[in-house]
This record gives C-alpha cells, structure tokens and sequence, in this order.
C-alpha cells in the first residue's frame, strides 16, 4: 500500500432495505477513512445503522437489504466492483470480521481445531501442523488456558463468553488489513474485556492492521479509538478524534449520549436522558432526523443539514452546534 492511501476509505455509502412498506434506510450517505494500524469506533445508540454499515463494507448484507450506492475502497480497489470469488477469497483471509454473536462464525457439528485449521489452509499453502500451531498460538492471545487441548473440543463445551474469545481468535488468524468488530467483547467479563482490547491494539500496532470497532460503549472507545464517528438514524453526525469527540462535543446527540454515561462526579443525581425514541427508518421525519429529540431544534432544522467541518479536523451534522468555550 502506498504512503497517503488509507487501507478503507467509504464514500457515501448507501445501504438500503426494499420492503413492501418502502425503503429502509439503514445507512444513508456514510463516509469515513480508516488508516494503516488506526482503529476507529463507530457508536451510537441500537439502530443507528453501525453494524450494517460492517456488513456492508464485507459484503454480508442479505436480501431485501443491499448496498445501493456508494464506494468501498480497499486499498484503493472498490469492493463493490468484486465478484462473489473475489470477495470470498478476501473475506477472513485480508479484511476480516468479528461477529456479536459467536455462533454466527462457529459451527456447532464441528471441532474448533478443524474449523480453525480450515479458516487458514483457505487462503494461504502451508502444512496442517503449521496451520494448528498458527490456531494455538491465536487462542493463547484472547486468554483460553491450556489451548491446545481446547482445540479438540466442540463450540458447546465452551461458554458464551469463551466461543466468542474463539471467534476472535479466527479473526486474528490470517493477521488481516483490516478487521470489522460488532461489539464483540460484550458477552466479555470486565478481565478478558480488557485483555482482548489490549491484544486489539497491540495487534493495529505492531502490524499495521486497521480495524473498525462498532460499539455502543463509549468507555470502551474512550480506550481503545483513535478517531471516533457518531452515527444516528443511519447518518454520521459528528467525526473526530476520539479525546476530541468524547472530551468536547459538538454535536447535541454527542452531548446526549455522553451525559447519559454514569459518573461518580453525579453522585446521587439522576442520569441525564435524551427525550423520544430513535425515528423510523421508514418514515423519517423531514429535515434533521434529531430535531424532534434535540433541545436546539428551531425552523432551521426543518431544512436538511449537511456534514461540514467545523473545526481543525472536526465534522459535525448540525445547524446549531455546542461551539461555544467549555461546553
């Protein structure tokens, strides 16, 4: 890859669901640049359109969803234009995804040694031996003991939390460019939480791997992230860097979600909460799509707000943004 090229770069991308009812819009206009060896968090509340915007960018939406416009490059090379072997032979060998749900990359009738072992000797020539010992080392990583006689049990001898350690470690086997993950650490206990989030990063550093980290958690991005996007309604409304997003909000949905984190600076005070229910996504209200939740909405927001950069590396989507000194 040549210096300057970003490993994903998204350009109004548009993924849409045709229901006898009508388009859903799940995700509407998105653009993001992910580089070499950065992570970014893509977050907002459930429905906002982040993990189909995953299974979009490695090509797993099924019907009636599909990508309707829009480019995905992939060093350069956009992916929309790949046929079905193209992708197959990309897909967990150089971009690679971690599912919410483990059982979406396990199989259940299968040993995990097998289904390991498989997931390399698809995409590159060694020998079985090399192959279990790459499908040892992966699982000593995400923190299961004695992993080599683990490798010889079936997914329903591990528990929940310990399939989707073994789903991360498929992830991280063939050392992917990039690495799309669902909230894979949710089923997680706070110690594996932490130590999965440390082999993440430690991974995008040593070996240039960029990953997309898809949350709802903004303790986990605060960590984890070097540049943050803020979805809503299948919309970014606010991208930056992660300590200049989650330290200065811009956006009045930023502000919402973030004073709704708890704190022990609010000892004994009610949490703040943002008022209403997400829109639907089939009948979206005119103009901004918060502007029904949002306390600055006024007639200008009947109008459709554009992203635009409203400081040094700061993009918002609003007409009336928290710019002023402390807020």
């Amino acid at each position: 890859m040549s210096d300057g090229v970003p490993t994903l770069s998204v350009r109004d991308l548009r993924t849409h669901f045709l229901t006898k009812a009508g388009a859903v819009k799940a995700v509407d206009g998105v653009s993001f640049d992910v580089a070499k060896g950065r992570i970014l968090g893509l977050v907002g509340e459930s429905g906002s359109g982040k993990s189909v915007t995953g299974f979009s960018i490695i090509g797993l939406v099924d019907p009636p969803g599909r990508v309707v416009g829009g480019e995905i490059r992939y060093n350069g090379a956009n992916l929309l234009d790949l046929d079905d072997e193209a992708m197959r032979d990309l897909r967990g060998n150089r971009v690679a995804m971690i599912f919410q749900d483990p059982m979406m990359t396990l199989n259940p009738v299968l040993r995990i040694d097998t289904q390991m072992v498989e997931t390399v000797l698809a995409h590159h020539e060694v020998d079985k031996a090399t192959a279990l010992a790459r499908a040892r080392d992966a699982l000593g990583r995400v923190g299961i003991p004695s992993p080599e006689e683990r490798l010889h049990a079936y997914p329903h001898q591990f528990s929940g939390g310990m399939r989707q350690r073994v789903a991360i470690a498929i992830a991280l086997l063939n050392e992917p460019d990039l690495i799309i993950a669902d909230e894979p650490t949710t089923a997680l206990d706070v110690t594996i939480q932490g130590q999965i989030l440390f082999e993440a990063q430690k991974l995008c550093r040593e070996t240039g791997t960029a990953m997309i980290w898809i949350t709802h958690d903004l303790a986990v991005v605060a960590g984890l992230a070097d540049e943050i996007c803020v979805m809503y309604a299948g919309r970014i409304v606010e991208k930056g860097t992660v300590d200049e997003v989650l330290d200065r909000p811009i956006h009045p949905y930023t502000h919402g979600l973030i004073g709704s984190v708890p704190s022990h600076n609010s000892r004994g005070r009610r949490l703040t909460q943002i008022p209403g229910m997400t829109p639907s996504l089939l009948n979206l209200p005119p103009g901004c799509a918060f502007r029904e939740r949002c306390p600055r909405a006024d007639e200008a927001c009947l109008a459709e707000p554009e992203i635009a950069e409203a400081a040094a590396g700061r993009e918002v989507r609003c007409f009336h943004p928290h710019l002023e000194a402390g807020a």
